[in-house]
């Protein structure tokens, strides 16, 4: 579990597996506490173009998306999400998005 007091200690903003609870919420300050609960100091613009592109797909289709996608869109390697986050579900957390469901925790 993580510890989601850091941010507002009078709320309950993330469920128990770290994602945000309501996305409208999220703001960059969240963003940055969140990546360095998860040992990424600093936020690069890499960092921010994956975090818009994931929040961008989840506003129009409601999923996450398939992560290749992300980088084929911003011309970026195969593996940068891997490499700047360390995991999908990482970037997904720091992105706001709310908990995708088991299913899609699987392959994140």
């Amino acid at each position: 579990m993580y510890k989601t007091n850091i941010i507002r200690p009078d709320t309950h903003l993330f469920d128990e597996d770290g994602f945000l609870i309501e996305p409208e919420v999220w703001n960059e300050q969240i963003a940055r506490v969140v990546a360095r609960m998860d040992g990424i100091e600093e936020l690069t613009q890499t960092h921010w173009l994956i975090i818009q592109t994931l929040r961008e797909h989840y506003r129009n289709f409601g999923t996450p998306p398939m992560f290749h996608h992300v980088s084929i869109v911003n011309h970026l390697d195969r593996h940068c999400v891997e490499q700047l986050f360390h995991s999908h579900r990482e970037a997904w957390r720091i992105a706001g998005l709310p908990n995708p469901g088991e299913e899609a925790k699987a392959y994140m």
